[in-house]
């Protein structure tokens, strides 16, 4: 796929495009959800939306390969901006299909309506509803694109820091791992991601935030401690502007003495897996051939 085609898409995608006013967000919100709609299997699965109290939830259980052992929390993306149940269902169906676990997701609260804690608050309520009820821990796959890596590796931190027991292992597309902006992929990439810009990344980063610092390792998990951190599976695109934060996080990790795993599909963009497509069809293969030997240590 060459830089032309990908520029041609990047004119076309709304994503890529600006979320400061409420009317923006409110257009990126409703044409986010349609095309993830639009992406997202319709066979293979069931799914059935359930409430954690004020907490919408879907559990999306294959029908074939079904292992009942294992199960994945999944968190979306969307900058912590938009996103929701039928935004999830793209990579949630997906991940249940590759891997034959029941995937739960959940629309967390969004910003700018509610800044942080709101979303760290939700997906601790739901951690804590899987852990207490369907699976112990060490049983549970945590996965996240974008923000959502973002939120999984937060998540994860925050349960090293209290002493609670943690996923097995984490699945992360294209992670949101450094909230400075800082990157020089963010420069190297602006004109060939499709998918993302750095405009629209600062003015999520800037709903979420408030005054906080993006600094902060509550928030950029990348200068926060990997002490006994699970293992990692990283999913990125070579052409995606947040490309360093996947890098960069995989450094750290072993830098602390842990496991990380990054898988770059030279061709693919930010979350490339959200479309449909052969090269999405080859990256979850690859992943459902990583948690397989991940269970069971055998390739």
């Amino acid at each position: 796929m060459n830089d032309s085609w990908l520029k041609t898409l990047k004119s076309a995608n709304f994503l890529a495009g600006k979320a400061r006013t409420e009317a923006e967000i409110k257009r990126h919100r409703k044409r986010a959800d349609m095309a993830s709609r639009f992406a997202t299997p319709k066979r293979d699965v069931n799914r059935k939306r359930f409430r954690l109290d004020d907490l919408l939830c879907e559990e999306v259980k294959p029908v074939s390969s079904y292992n009942p052992d294992y199960v994945i929390l999944y968190c979306h993306g969307g900058g912590y901006i938009s996103g929701g149940i039928d935004y999830a269902g793209n990579l949630a169906v997906k991940l249940a299909m590759a891997t034959g676990f029941t995937v739960y997701s959940f629309a967390y609260r969004l910003a700018p309506e509610h800044p942080y804690p709101a979303a760290s608050e939700d997906v601790d309520h739901i951690w804590e509803h899987i852990v207490s009820n369907v699976a112990e821990a060490d049983h549970v796959f945590l996965a996240g694109d974008s923000a959502g890596g973002n939120m999984a590796l937060c998540l994860t931190q925050r349960l090293l820091a209290e002493g609670k027991p943690v996923p097995k292992e984490l699945i992360l597309f294209s992670p949101w791992t450094d909230m400075t902006l800082t990157s020089e992929s963010y420069e190297i990439n602006k004109d060939i991601d499709p998918i993302l810009s750095k405009e629209f990344v600062y003015n999520s980063a800037k709903a979420y935030l408030g005054d906080n610092d993006p600094a902060d390792a509550t928030f950029s998990p990348l200068f926060g401690s990997f002490e006994n951190f699970p293992p990692v599976f990283i999913m990125a695109g070579r052409n995606g502007i947040l490309i360093d934060d996947s890098i960069k996080l995989k450094e750290r990790i072993e830098q602390a003495g842990g496991t990380a795993e990054l898988d770059i599909e030279e061709k693919g963009w930010h979350v490339y897996q959200l479309m449909p497509g052969s090269m999405t069809r080859e990256a979850m293969n690859r992943l459902a051939e990583h948690v397989s030997y991940a269970i069971s240590g055998k390739r």
